[in-house]
Formats: structure tokens, sequence, C-alpha cells
């Protein structure tokens, strides 16, 4: 009995335990119930603010479908694409939202995520300013909103309140105000806030963060000084405080931060001397110092140093030798530029860098070296592929040495006091693409060699004292585009035929020389022409008639020469002409009606001949002064250059003198009735052509759609085009960044009317630019132009260029992003090919003429060489300019015409640099390979191994989502190159078009964003 009462008792126990454990258990559960809830609520608040779109189609578009089909009450969140929860309990620990095209702005309610430890929504376009309540996130680790257009302050409880975070990359915004002043982050390894628009100073306090090791505040506009407690920092991997307003020295306290291997001060105002303590450094490998006012000397302690990859100190006020033992100290570098200094004394230093197996670069142009190339110039590295010390004081002869160094793609010994004869070795250099002799003393022949250096595509031998002929194996180099400066030396006999065979040539300049004869009519070969110096030789006979097909020229000199005859009226079919200088001649007869066509000559110079009749009216004769058409035989009109009037009677055709005598004097009657006829049509012509110009402004094309903005304003806007307000420059103008007047954001290109092609360049834009709507085609809003100013105002794109996008430290595209941008530019360009009534060939397709707006929408611009086709569609036109190497279409060097299909040429080059992240033009193609020769080689089993690594770098996260992830990608990235390859076949007529392109990329588009 006593028994079976225990075991009542043993078993009320047991029960009334299981009832406590049911109670908590049931606690327990309506509280993980309570925190999903909360957890619930966040997401969706988040997914409200932020996948908010304007409509229309696109990216963002498309990640709002994602978003809305799977972000849904239907199963539960932690299933979500980019949430992440505990393996424990149903928390949210992770929210990876990156390079999903988000727009709208970032939600406050994130904050009640009490378990989020990363929060990562990098690459987006989210707006707004940064939440203060993201600081109650008491277990957030990593912090990345880089790379959208967040703007406004950064909020000071973020640096004072989380002591959790490890990583805060807030980069590529538009974040402005100073940083915050209390640093409190005890965890903390990096700080990215780079490419921002942040001022004030750098904080001292961030010295109190000791587990710090990436600093990245460049391209901010900071000011002050670089602190000195900053050498506090004793775990300091990477010092990035580049492209800002700093000022005054750099600390010496530097010199202690022993584990830091990047330290990035360039593009600042920094003064002073190179700290000695820098050489304690020893773990340092790339040192950039350039653009700044550092003075002083190279500081022998540098060369501790020893792991240095790369030097850059060029552009300061550096003074005093360069340490001898350089290159012995540092094995491992691959970067020297010491460009633009005041730095002296010889070159010893060169033949200690013989110890660097793997140099690539020696820039030290522009010093105060003296002395000779030592003869060790030929140990250097097999490696190197530019070699440059023009501007300097350097005599002596060229070291045979330099035929050595198998890889030179550049080679620059110009402006300096070298003698002798060039060494026959350096004809060896079979790499070599740009050789720069000229301005020294140089003397003998050009030898029939220099026909091996069949890459060579710019010559400059310019002002020396070379003598002979021109050898004749100078046409055996087919890809030479510019031989430019031949000029001011003392060559002589006649130009050989085999010059005008190098169809691909660009510019010729063989002025001030002593060459003589006549010109060939196969000059008329040089389709892709642009620039031709002939001045101050001895060449003579008739000018050509043929040389009127040379329709891609735009500079024309061949003055002071003996150059008899008439005029050709042909001439007058050079259209883009802008500057032609006949003068000093003995050409006689009439100046040619024909040239009242050449509308953007802005220099015509016919001085010094034996012209003569009546100068023709029209616009190139209304610019010109008295100077223009003095000294020559009987010229007469132009009542605005003081030249005497015509003679009523005057015929002004080439009629021949005896014809002339006839109608004088035996056909009197004639000769009065006809007068009488000539004067009553003169007289009609003349008030025709006053009622015309009455009636006719010459303005831009585009002015008939748009208003026209003043300069006043223009400048006001530019704030007097202002620096600060530069966006860039290119080879004919500058563009500035401006607020017009209403406050609207603006690109003002101002073109430089000095350059040749400008005025052509301002026309053909406004012509093209004026006549087009399409979303991916950059807008014109208005012009300004007058005769000494012309600009284009342009919409403003905030992202820049996709050059920018592509080879910036600081930025980096999605593959997401990046087929974003080639459809959109596919888009543009179907649109120009088969959308448009006349189509338009761009001709200039490359990374910096397509930009990106403030939703990384792309959009072609520069359409300065753009042509329109023949309105009887004929397939292709002449072309004043061939684009930009790399990214032309191989037939243009040979024909000088263009069509739709070179677009689609430049359009699968631009699809390859996507890929690969190589540029056309990089270091490693040379005349055997190229990039699309790369590409094909790896194509399809290697395409891994070309990828771009920035693209393996930002879609990590979504390839370890999926179990066949890179399988995935591997199938994405070769549907890519298959369209690139398509686009760049040799033969025009193999290469897809832009209609078939754009549904290719739209399905390559749509099975990214399934996966």
């Amino acid at each position: 009995m006593i028994v079976h009462a225990s075991l009542l008792f043993a078993g009320n126990q047991c029960l009334l335990f299981l009832v406590v454990v049911l109670l908590h258990a049931s606690a327990a559960i309506a509280a993980a119930a309570l925190d999903n809830s909360t957890d619930l609520a966040s997401l969706l608040a988040f997914k409200a603010a932020s996948t908010t779109t304007s409509g229309g189609g696109g990216a963002a578009a498309a990640s709002d479908n994602i978003i809305a089909a799977n972000w849904t009450t239907d199963v539960p969140f932690c299933t979500w694409v980019g949430v992440r929860c505990s393996r424990r309990r149903p928390r949210v620990v992770s929210l990876n939202l990156s390079s999903f095209s988000l727009q709208g702005t970032i939600s406050p309610h994130l904050s009640n995520l009490s378990f989020l430890s990363s929060l990562d929504l990098y690459n987006n376009s989210l707006s707004g300013t940064i939440p203060d309540a993201l600081a109650r996130l008491p277990r957030l680790a990593k912090l990345r909103l880089s790379q959208n257009h967040l703007s406004g302050p950064i909020p000071p409880s973020i640096f004072n309140n989380m002591s959790s975070l490890v990583s805060i990359n807030l980069h590529d915004n538009n974040l402005s105000g100073s940083l915050p002043t209390q640093v409190m982050l005890p965890r903390i390894e990096i700080i990215s806030i780079q490419s921002n628009l942040l001022t004030g100073h750098i904080l001292a306090g961030l010295a109190r963060c000791s587990t710090l090791q990436w600093i990245y505040l460049g391209g901010n506009k900071l000011t002050g000084s670089v602190p000195s407690s900053l050498g506090n920092l004793s775990e300091l991997v990477v010092l990035d405080l580049g492209e800002n307003q700093l000022t005054g020295a750099i600390p010496a306290s530097i010199g202690n931060l022993t584990k830091l291997r990047l330290l990035y001060l360039a593009f600042n105002h920094l003064k002073g001397e190179i700290p000695e303590e820098l050489g304690n450094l020893v773990n340092l490998q790339k040192l950039h110092l350039h653009v700044n006012g550092i003075v002083g000397s190279i500081p022998i302690s540098l060369c501790n140093a020893s792991k240095m990859i790369v030097l850059s100190v060029s552009t300061n006020n550096l003074t005093g030798p360069v340490p001898a033992t350089l290159g012995k100290s540092m094995p491992f570098l691959q970067w020297l530029t010491m460009a633009e200094n005041a730095l002296s004394g010889g070159l010893d230093f060169i033949a200690s860098l013989a110890n660097c197996k793997d140099l690539n670069t020696i820039e030290v142009v522009a010093n105060q070296f003296e002395g000779v190339l030592p003869d060790a110039c030929g140990n250097l590295s097999m490696n190197l592929q530019y070699f440059h010390v023009s501007d300097n004081d350097i005599s002596g002869k060229i070291p045979a040495g330099l035929g050595n160094l198998s890889s030179l793609i550049s080679l620059n010994l110009s402006s300096n006091e070298l003698r002798g004869t060039i060494p026959r070795t350096l004809w060896r250099l079979k790499k070599l693409q740009m050789m720069y002799l000229g301005s020294n003393r140089l003397t003998g022949l050009i030898p029939s060699d220099i026909g091996l250096m069949t890459n060579l595509a710019e010559i400059s031998f310019v002002d020396n004292e070379f003598s002979g002929q021109i050898p004749d194996s100078l046409g055996n180099i087919r890809r030479l585009q510019k031989l430019e400066y031949l000029s001011v030396n003392k060559l002589s006999s006649t130009i050989p035929l085999s010059l005008w065979s190098l169809t691909g040539l660009l510019r010729l300049d063989l002025h001030q020389n002593r060459f003589g004869g006549l010109l060939p009519p196969q000059m008329a070969k040089l389709k892709a022409i642009g620039y031709i110096d002939l001045r101050s030789n001895r060449l003579s006979g008739n000018i050509f008639s043929a040389l009127g097909e040379l329709q891609s020229i735009t500079y024309l000199d061949m003055s002071n020469n003996s150059f008899h005859g008439q005029i050709p009226q042909q001439l007058g079919r050079l259209f883009n002409v802008e500057y032609l200088n006949l003068s000093h001649n003995f050409l006689s007869g009439v100046i040619p009606k024909s040239f009242s066509n050449l509308s953007y000559v802005y220099s015509l110079d016919l001085s010094f001949n034996m012209l003569e009749g009546e100068i023709p009216e029209g616009k190139v004769f209304s610019n010109v002064s008295i100077t223009s058409l003095m000294e020559n035989r009987a010229l007469c009109g132009a009542p605005q250059l003081k030249f005497p009037p015509c003679p009523a009677n005057m015929i002004t055709t080439s009629t021949s003198s005896a014809k002339l005598r006839l109608i004088k004097f035996v056909l009197p009657s004639v000769a009065s009735v006809l007068v009488f006829l000539a004067c009553f049509s003169l007289l009609v012509k003349i008030f025709m052509r006053k009622k015309a110009k009455a009636s006719y402004k010459e303005e831009p094309p585009c002015l008939n759609y748009h208003r026209r903005i003043p300069y006043f304003e223009l400048a006001r806007a530019t704030d007097s085009f202002s620096e600060d307000n530069l966006l860039g420059s290119g080879s004919i103008g500058k563009v500035y960044k401006g607020s017009l007047d209403d406050g609207l954001l603006v690109a003002v290109k101002v073109l430089n009317l000095q350059v040749e092609g400008a005025s052509r360049s301002f026309d053909a834009e406004c012509r093209t630019l004026g006549q087009v709507r399409n979303r991916n085609l950059v807008k014109i809003i208005s012009t300004c132009s007058n005769l000494e100013f012309k600009a284009l105002v342009l919409e403003f794109m905030p992202n820049l260029s996709l050059d920018k996008w592509l080879y910036s430290q600081n930025q980096c595209l999605t593959l997401l992003q990046r087929i974003n941008i080639m459809l959109d530019v596919s888009l543009g360009l179907d649109y120009l090919h088969h959308q448009h009534p006349h189509v338009i060939v761009h001709c200039d397709l490359k990374p910096s003429n397509i930009l990106l707006d403030e939703n990384m929408v792309a959009h072609i611009s520069d359409f300065g060489i753009a042509k329109l086709m023949l309105i009887d569609n004929k397939s292709t036109t002449s072309t004043n300019n061939v684009g930009t190497v790399g990214y032309m279409a191989p037939e243009y060097g040979l024909t000088g015409g263009v069509t739709i299909r070179g677009d689609v040429y430049s359009f699968g080059i631009l699809l390859l640099e996507l890929v690969t992240g190589k540029k056309p033009v990089d270091t490693m193609f040379n005349g055997e390979l190229n990039l699309r020769q790369w590409v094909n080689n790896a194509y399809p089993i290697a395409v891994m191994e070309i990828v771009d690594n920035n693209i393996l770098r930002t879609d990590f996260t979504n390839l370890q989502q999926h179990s066949d992830g890179v399988d995935i990608l591997r199938r994405c990235l070769s549907s890519i190159i298959d369209v690139g390859l398509h686009c760049t076949k040799d033969l025009p007529n193999e290469r897809l078009l832009m209609r078939d392109v754009v549904p290719r990329l739209q399905e390559i588009k749509n099975g990214v964003l399934v996966n």
C-alpha cells in the first residue's frame, strides 16, 4: 500500500513537470510567433519602400516582378530570395539584395530585425538618406550600401553606437557633409566611403579604432591635413586618401604602419617632403603620391621598401638625383613613374632597374636628367613595354641594347640632345607600336629596315637632321596611322610611291624638308586621311584633280612649294576641310567657284600666287581677311576686302585668250548682246542672293527644336567654366557640369574651335541629335553658337561614362548591370540603323561614349562624326574620321567608307570588353593577337578563364545560392560572347544586324533574371 502511494506521488510529480514544460513551450512558441511577425512586417515595409518604380520596363521593373512574386506571405519569409534566417530560430540574420536594381528608399523599419548581422544592398539605385534607425541593430557586423544614389550626411550614430560593426561600405554614393565627429567602433576593420561628396577634415578619432585594416576615403572633397594619429593604427593594410583637397605634409608617423601595403595620397595639394620614415614600410607594395606639390628629394630610405610594385611620384616638385640603388632594392618593381618633376643628375638608377625582372613601365619624362643612357638599358626586363625618357637633357647616342627589349610597345626618347644614328638593333623590336625620336640631333639615313616593324602605328622623327630618302619599305607598315613627324629634317628626293599604299594613314606630315617632284595620282588612295602637311618643300607640277576625292581630310597645307597651273574645281568637294593653305606657289587662273561649298573652312590662304578673276561669294570668303588673298595677279570683287571691282565686261571663265580675241574682233555684235545678258543675269543673281541672305540665318539644325541659351547663362551655370565643374576633356573640347537659371543640371560641351574638326563636329552633332528621339540616346537641351564660341547643352548623366565604371578601382558592375547596359546600347543602335527615317551610323562607339543616368540606363553620346546615309539607302557613305583604334571596323582603314555593320563591329568589341574587362588596345594584344582572337581561342571551353574577375566577385553571393551557379554563369557568359563574336566577324556581310542582336540580348537577360 505504501509502495502504491509512493508511485502515485511520483506520477503526479512527472505530470506536474510535463505541464510546466508545455506551458514554457507554449510561451516560447507565442514569443517566436510574435518575433516572426515583427520580422515579417519589417521586410514588407522594406519591400514597399524600396521596389517602387516609375513605370516602364528595364531591370528595375523586372526586379519588382521577382520580389512581388517571391516576397509573399504564402510562403515563409525565410525562403524569400535574399533573406537568410538563423538555423536555431526563424529570425532574419542576413538580408542580401545586392545588384537587384532596387529603387526607392531604405525603410527605417529594418531596425526591427533585431537579429540582423549582415545588410547588403550594394549596387542598386536606392536614393534618399541612410536611416538613423539602423544604429539600433545590435548584432549588425556588415553594412554594405555602396554604389547607390544615397544622399545627405552619414548618421553619427552609425559611427558611435554599433559595437558589433566590422565593415562599413558606403562608397560610390552622393553622401555629403562631414564625417561624424565621434567614433566608437571597437571591432571595425573596414571603412570604405570613397567616391562621395564628403567635406570637412579626416577625423583624428579614427586612431582609436585599433582593429582598422582598410581605410578608403578617396574621391571626396576632404580638406585639412592627414592626421598624424593615423600612425597608431598598427593593423592598417590600406590607406586611401587620394583625390581629395588635403594640404600640409605627409606625417612621419605613417612610417609606423609596418603592415601597410597600399598608400594612396595622389591628387591632393600636399606639400613638404617625402618622410624618411616611409622607408620603414617594409611590406609596402604600392605608393601613389602623384599630382601633389611635394618637394625635396626621393629619400634613400625608401629603398628599404623591398616589396614595392608600384612607385608613382609624377607631377610634383621633386628635385635632386634618384637613388642609384633603387632597382636593386626593389626587385618586384613593375611600374616606375617620376614624370613632370625637376629631378636631376645622371641615369645610373636605370642600370639598377635591370634587377626588376617584372618591370613593365619606366616613365621619367619632363625632368632635368642629364648624361647618357647607360648601355645597361639592354639588360632591362624582357617584360618592359613602356620606356619614356623624353623632355630631359640626355645626350650621347641611343644605346644599341634597347633592341634587346623584345616586349617594348612604346619608346619615347624625344626632346633630348641625342646624337648619332638610329641603331640598327632597334628594328628588331617587332612589337613596337609607337616610336618617338623627335626633337633631338639625330643624323644619317632612315634605313630600309624600318619596314620590318610592321606593328608601328605612330612614328615621330620631327626636328632632327635626317637626310636622304624616305625608304620605299615604309609602305610595308600597313598598320601605320600617323606619319606626322618626318617634318623639319633634311630629307630629299621624291616621296616614295609605296607611301601612298598606306590606306589606313590618318595623318601625314612631311613639312620643311627637301622633297621634290610631282604628287602622283596614287595619293587619292588615302581615303581615311584627315591631315596632310607638305608645306615648305620643293614639290612641283599641277595639283591633280583626284585630290578632291579625299573627303575625310580636314587639314591640307601645300604652301611654299612650286605647284603651278590652275586650282582644280574638284577641290571644292573637300566638304569637311577646315584648314586649306595653297599660298606661296605659282598657281594661276581663277579661284574655283566650287570653293563656295567649303562651309567648314575657318582658315583659307591663297596668297602669293598668280590668281586672277572674280573672288567667289560664299561663307568661306565672307570670313577671310585680305592677307589670305594678297599678292596675286589680278583678283577683283569682294568689296569688304577692298579689292577693286571687277570690270563689267569681265568673263570669269577659263576660256583661252584666242577665243577672247575672236569674240572681241570678229563677233562684236554678239559680244554686245552677251555683255548685256551677262550684266542682266549678274544683277538678277545678286538680287536673289541678297534676298536669300536676308531670309537665311546660319544656325545649327537642332535649333529648330530647342531654345538657345546665351553665353552668359552658360558661364554662370558652370561658374565661368571652372575646373571644379570639369567632367572630362577630349580631342576637340571639354565637358562641364552646370546648373541653369531654372535649376536644371546639364552637361555643357564646349568645343575648342582652334582644333581641326571642331566646327564640323558641332554641326554634325547638332544635325544628328536634333532629329532623333530615343530613350537610349543622349538628349540635346540647347546650344550656344557664335563665331568665337560653340557649345552643346546636353542632359546631365550623374553616373558618367561606362569607361569610368569598367576601369575604376572604386566602382564595379555586376553581370546583370552589364547586360542591361548592352541591351540599352543595342536598342539605341537599332533605332539609329533601322527605325529612324534616315539611317544614321555613329562611327565611334566605345565605353567613353556610353553615358549612364541616375538609374544606370545607358545613353549613346558623342555624335561628332556620325554620318547620315544617303536618302537612296545606299549601303555605304564616306567618312571624315574612322573612329577609335581597337573599336574601328577593319574595313574602315581599307575603304574609308562606313556602314551600319561598322557600328555592329564596334558594338561586338564593346560586348567582349564588358565580359573580359580587357580593352582592345590592352598591352597583351600585339600584331599577332587581338581581343577577338583571344576570346575566340577560349570559347566555349575556357570561358571562365577569361571572364572579368569583377563579375565573379560581385556575383559570388548569387552563385552560392545555386548548386549549379557556376554552370549558370558559364552558360550566360558563353551566350554573350557568342553574340560578340558574331558581331565582329571580319567580313561585314557575315555580321549580325542590330535588329537581330536586341532579341538575343533580351533572351539572355531574361535567363539571368529567372536564375
